[in-house]
């Protein structure tokens, strides 16, 4: 059997539905096996980006390793954000790139770079197959590592004269599943003894509790308990937060509203949360407040987070066994302080959401799309100061139905990051919301969204700027400088992908032309102005000025 025919033979032993890339001459007989492959669908994308990041959502979504492929040399460079966004991201992405024959020169040193080096540093492994006997044994090595605890992203390297090499009696490795151990009852007993101890514990979700059990776990044991709970921008929705006992998302790293409640917590049960993802809170030495750290891999020990207690193992089964243990305690802590707070957070984050001022308000915004969307929709974002707003007022009812990037947070993974989820749920809404900057770093993908018949809405919002570093430059003090640009007409944009583009003139406009692009065929794309103007005011003036004059009040009651 041919080495790249026994190569697609193990991806489809690994459960593999596509591969999204950008081929090149290196990668034609992989290309050729997998035209062959019943069971994988390739899909082309217009940049090698668009294929990671398509890739690495698939993997988020699903827990199964999503597969994007490349040539060698820039085709392979262009995967290296895909696997930071996927490695710090913890979505379980393998990356195929081709290479020159290794045992004769083709072409010197033409379009060469050490890819598996380079690759060395951003991912969990990587691999250069020499010997096409190899494949099922790296591939099985390659996705057991990029699912395992914590996911991320591995590199396999397929020399093209390697491609071509035939492999006698091939053997492809069985997909052995493992559980993922229980963390100890002496553990479990030193924590729910903290917990019971504990005067105004709080529990924290990130992004590691995103899995179907912990979920579940994790709601139980807030309902039976009855601790307050916060979470980090990519743990939303982990916990409906209609949920009467959710005080909000850290959007920002201090001095936001939930911030008081974080602060004047005596313990804080931080589930699924690792300081790779932007950390909500920071410890201090000489701190009274008490950390449990309970996740799948202990805590890395750093100068703002070095809890007192890790619970190691699978997040639901110590979840679980926190809920029996501390049954007798339910509802015996002090919430009324924090839901105070969360009352005072409700009142400032809806001061805004019916302006109708335009251009539009980001908190209006994120308000128009939580009244239009079904309570299944999904809204990813790409990175901006938008998602911000949206972390702090857009309420998730759903695991998995805002998708951002709060660990490489980079620009351009918005509109892939939405085609997958799309893809992947062709019966809900999906909208993708872009500042105009991040979009146009892929705005290519619009033609892939297009082939593939995606029913998709993108929005973009116009403010000719990038606008948070604008937002920065601001607070710093720096007058306005090197951040403003022109943009295209994005109607006659969007048309010449075949798609259909809007531009609203007013809030009311607006409201209509979302309601009408929800419920129609093919992409939609939004051309929204946005007003950005108060971003300072609120986000670094007015939050400051509260978060003092509620520490002052609090110390005076205390």
């Amino acid at each position: 059997m041919k080495t790249s025919d026994l190569f697609i033979k193990a991806l489809e032993n690994e459960g593999v539905e596509y591969i999204f890339g950008l081929p090149g001459e290196e990668n034609l007989d992989f290309l050729e096996s997998l035209r062959k492959s019943n069971k994988i669908k390739l899909v082309l994308t217009r940049h090698e980006q668009g294929a990671g990041f398509m890739a690495a959502t698939y993997g988020r979504l699903t827990g199964k390793a999503g597969v994007c492929l490349a040539t060698l040399g820039p085709g392979a460079t262009n995967l290296v954000t895909p696997a930071a966004y996927a490695q710090l991201g913890a979505m379980p992405l393998v990356i195929i790139t081709g290479q020159k024959p290794i045992k004769t020169s083709k072409q010197g040193k033409f379009q060469i770079v050490d890819v598996v080096d380079m690759m060395q540093p951003l991912t969990k492994y990587t691999k250069q197959i020499t010997h096409g006997a190899h494949v099922p044994s790296i591939i099985r090595e390659a996705f057991r590592l990029a699912q395992e605890e914590r996911p991320g992203a591995v590199h396999i390297e397929l020399p093209e004269d390697i491609a071509v090499e035939e492999v006698e009696a091939p053997r492809i490795f069985e997909v052995v599943d493992f559980k993922i151990p229980y963390a100890g009852k002496e553990t479990i007993s030193q924590a729910a003894e903290m917990i019971a101890a504990a005067k105004r514990p709080l529990v924290l979700i990130g992004a590691g509790a995103n899995r179907k059990r912990a979920s579940v776990a994790l709601t139980e044991l807030v309902d039976v308990l009855g601790i307050p709970f916060f979470n980090t921008q990519m743990g939303k929705g982990i916990i409906d937060e209609r949920h009467p006992l959710y005080l909000g998302t850290a959007a920002l790293s201090a001095n936001d509203f939930v911030h008081e409640a974080i602060s004047n917590a005596d313990l804080i049960i931080n589930v699924g949360h690792d300081t790779i993802e932007k950390p909500p809170f920071f410890m201090h030495a000489g701190d009274k407040r008490k950390v449990i750290h309970v996740n799948f891999f202990p805590a890395q020990v750093d100068e703002v987070y070095f809890p007192q207690l890790n619970v190691i193992g699978d997040i639901a089964h110590s979840i679980i066994q926190l809920t029996q243990s501390l049954q007798s305690k339910a509802n015996s802590w002090n919430t009324e302080f924090f839901l105070g707070i969360k009352s005072n957070v409700s009142s400032r984050l809806t001061k805004y959401e019916k302006d109708d001022r335009f251009p539009i308000l980001p908190q209006r915004l994120v308000k128009i799309i939580r009244d239009i969307l079904p309570e299944d929709g999904i809204v990813t974002l790409d990175n901006g100061v938008y998602k911000i707003w949206f972390a702090r007022n857009y309420p998730a009812y759903a695991q998995n139905s805002v998708l951002l990037d709060n660990a490489l947070a980079t620009m351009g993974a918005g509109l892939p990051s939405a085609m997958m989820a799309k893809e992947l749920n062709p019966d809900k809404k999906v909208i993708s919301v872009n500042g105009d900057g991040g979009f146009m770093m892929n705005s290519q993908e619009l033609e892939t969204a297009v082939r593939l018949k995606l029913d998709l809405v993108v929005i973009i919002l116009n403010d000719s700027a990038y606008g948070m570093i604008k937002w920065k430059q601001e607070g710093e003090g720096f007058p306005s400088y090197g951040l403003d640009y022109s943009n295209p007409d994005f109607v006659k944009f969007a048309e010449s992908f075949g798609a259909t583009g809007y531009k609203p003139t007013s809030v009311e406009d607006f409201k209509t032309t979302l309601s009408k692009a929800l419920n129609s065929k093919g992409v939609q794309l939004i051309d929204l102005a946005v007003d950005y103007s108060l971003n300072h005011q609120i986000l670094n003036v007015l939050i400051k000025e509260y978060s003092e004059n509620l520490k002052g009040k609090i110390n005076a009651e205390n």
